[in-house]
């Protein structure tokens, strides 16, 4: 097939051509081809600006519809080292000046690095990667879940509701912990000179703890963990609310089901 990207004189923008053949107006037809519903010559394209000429045969689906054009929401695992909803100030404030210069985690969102085995029964799209919005902060030097949505219903949910949404994070520690520490971290210690709520914390295993908290602010964990006579060698999020980060492997992402609930 030819360069459907280059212009030439006697080829036209393939939004255009899907118009004038269906009887569509221009943005029907551009939506139509960014929902996956055009092919060229038998190949996918989801791109209006294309150029396509006369003898090229282009397609729209029989099972197209703009009702099937729904707002994706994808759950990303960050690895440490990318920049995810904190501004520079906070995110030093956090942990250092380590986190200036770090790539946002959003260049991690691609066809490419959609998990394996997704069980969303969602065809990957281009536009499912354009207007995303992050309303769950990560600090750069940690890992885990991350939110990136375009449904305006989940944005506006977690812009309100995320002091109130329970996130749980798994602590890796070093270091020997004081007398009462569990205890202390549960109930009794302040952050910025102010006392924390309860909050629970448990073992994991001997080098990892389990924090499950609201309203969590940049550099609190490890300013609850110091307090104990303990140091965070990493921190991972694997929960926000009732949305788990579940079996996505890092630097990897998946669908947000319809059944899933913040």
């Amino acid at each position: 097939m030819k360069n459907l990207s280059t212009p030439s004189n006697n080829t036209e923008r393939l939004a255009k051509r899907v118009a004038a053949e269906h009887g569509l107006s221009r943005s029907a037809a551009e939506q139509y081809i960014e929902g996956g519903f055009v092919s060229v010559d038998g190949a996918l394209v989801e791109v209006p600006g294309a150029r396509v000429a006369p003898q090229q045969k282009v397609v729209l689906a029989q099972d197209a519809s703009l009702d099937a054009l729904e707002p994706v929401t994808l759950l990303l695992h960050k690895p440490p080292g990318f920049e995810a909803g904190l501004g520079l100030e906070a995110a030093a404030a956090a942990h250092g000046s380590r986190s200036q210069g770090a790539p946002p985690a959003s260049t991690l969102l691609a066809p490419s690095t959609h998990m394996e085995g997704d069980a969303a029964d969602t065809r990957v799209l281009l536009r499912h990667f354009r207007a995303l919005e992050c309303f769950t902060p990560l600090p750069t030097p940690a890992s885990g879940l991350v939110v990136y949505t375009q449904d305006k219903r989940i944005a506006r949910k977690l812009a309100e509701d995320i002091e109130s949404l329970e996130q749980e994070c798994i602590v890796q520690v070093a270091g020997q912990i004081a007398d009462n520490g569990l205890k202390r971290l549960c109930h009794g210690l302040s952050f910025n000179g102010r006392p924390l709520p309860p909050i629970k914390v448990s073992w994991q295993n001997e080098t990892r703890l389990r924090f499950a908290l609201k309203g969590i602010r940049p550099g609190q964990i490890p300013s609850m963990v110091e307090a104990v006579g303990l140091r965070v060698v990493a921190i991972k999020r694997i929960r926000i609310g009732r949305v788990p980060l579940s079996k996505v492997p890092e630097g990897q992402w998946r669908y947000l089901q319809p059944w899933e609930k913040f």
